[in-house]
């Protein structure tokens, strides 16, 4: 298979999909891979590097993109790519569709398949593809939003961890999952009083059992979450529902109920966020303030730290990128329940009914696609 590696274009995404380990792994297997020009410069990967792995360098995000049969993004496509992908392209990556619905339509009338790491899901039903970001992003969560307590980026100026004879921040967690876990031993190994909010009581007896003292958990619901907000410095949305847009857990009008220079960090952002009140911003410009609190809702905050979450998620996709570029994506889809599940758009057509639902547009059953 021809295995094309554009260049990240998204403001300041400085990560790329494949690793020269990566695309050695391929070449070996028979692939031609295509990487473009300073594609890996960001995370610390020359064009050098690549060739010697046996890749191939191009010029241009238009030859690349024009080459191969199997695109290999870290993010989803942005409006100047979107007239690049060609009928029956393989596409590779995160997609995040039900957040966005241009992007939606747009991948629906390039008639490309895409496949979304974000929903391969194993029988467990947990995300491989999701969590190599998703502890990355938790446990960034908790430094940029102890950055931003900081008085001079208009933060209740408080120190995390406090000090002898001073009372620490109060950390409240929403979501128990993979970003909340990251998240609360960040701030609990940073001397914070945590709280982690969850649905489920299993997860909430395991994190009671796996968390220092410093960790509390506490049923989700909007009164409990009216009644903690009151008091957080930091509050850190880590909700999921896979495939789907994240439900609205904090809502406009509980802001009034915050500290002035309480910080939002919503990780939760690229699926439409649990912060009614959070936008997806960049890391050029990552925050902004609503009634004197603080939102940080970048949407690629792993982007921030390119060289830990490149080698972090190619040890994850790579297995399943070679699945596909050996057998091709229906055969390899036919074969693995948890590559099916990543199937979002096929040939003009949702086959992903979260997302489907997110706009109310039609849906297909993706078996319609993968019968001999």
């Amino acid at each position: 298979m021809i295995i094309g590696v554009p260049k990240e274009i998204k403001n300041n995404e400085n990560r790329v999909a494949l690793t020269p380990a990566g695309a050695k792994e391929l070449v070996k297997r028979g692939h031609e891979v295509y990487v473009q020009h300073t594609a890996g410069e960001g995370s610390g990967f020359s064009d050098e590097e690549y060739v010697a792995a046996g890749a191939q360098i191009l010029p241009t995000i238009e030859e690349t993109y024009a080459i191969a049969e199997m695109i290999m993004k870290v993010k989803e496509p942005i409006e100047p790519e979107y007239s690049l992908i060609k009928e029956d392209q393989l596409l590779f990556t995160y997609f995040h569709f039900a957040s966005y619905e241009p992007l939606t339509k747009a991948m629906v009338e390039s008639k490309s398949v895409c496949l979304a790491y974000e929903t391969v899901e194993k029988s467990d039903r947990s995300l491989p593809l999701l969590i190599p970001m998703s502890e990355v992003a938790g446990r960034m969560a908790v430094q940029k939003g102890a950055n931003y307590l900081e008085k001079p980026l208009k933060g209740r100026g408080i120190l995390l961890g406090g000090v002898p004879g001073v009372l620490p921040a109060k950390v409240l967690i929403l979501g128990g999952g993979i970003v909340g876990t990251q998240a609360a031993w960040m701030a609990a190994g940073l001397g914070a009083d945590v709280t982690i909010m969850d649905v489920s009581l299993q997860r909430m007896r395991y994190l009671e059992d796996v968390m220092p003292a410093n960790v509390n958990t506490m049923m989700s619901n909007e009164y409990n979450i009216r009644h903690m907000i009151k008091d957080a410095d930091l509050i850190v949305g880590a909700v999921l529902i896979p495939g789907a847009k994240a439900p609205h857990l904090i809502t406009r009008d509980m802001l009034k109920e915050m500290k002035p220079g309480t910080v939002l960090v919503d990780v939760a952002v690229d699926q439409g966020g649990c912060i009614e009140t959070c936008k997806p911003t960049t890391h050029e410009n990552p925050t902004f303030i609503i009634d004197d609190v603080v939102h940080y809702c970048v949407a690629n905050m792993p982007g921030a730290v390119p060289y830990t979450s490149t080698l972090a998620l190619t040890n994850a996709t790579l297995p399943y990128a070679i699945q596909l570029a050996d057998k091709g994506w229906k055969q390899a889809c036919i074969d693995s329940d948890e590559l099916k599940l990543g199937l979002n758009v096929i040939q003009g057509e949702i086959v992903y009914k979260a997302v489907a639902d997110a706009f109310d547009m039609p849906y297909a059953l993706v078996d319609k696609y993968l019968m001999d």
